[in-house]
């Protein structure tokens, strides 16, 4: 039999959902400057400041 849940483990579970929604994984490609390779940098950021980090240097 399948364990019963609670009903506040569902609204918690709910809003964290809920939470994690506004937040982006960011992948960025920046090339060495001395090898001229590529590396990739990944970041989570929240989805109001995506332009402002893809655009930094």
């Amino acid at each position: 039999m399948a364990k019963a849940t609670s009903k506040n483990a569902k609204v918690k579970d709910a809003k964290a959902a809920a939470e994690s929604k506004v937040w982006t994984k960011v992948i960025r490609a920046v090339r060495s400057p001395k090898t001229g390779a590529y590396t990739f940098k990944e970041a989570i950021v929240h989805k109001d400041k995506v332009l402002e980090h893809v655009n930094q240097k």
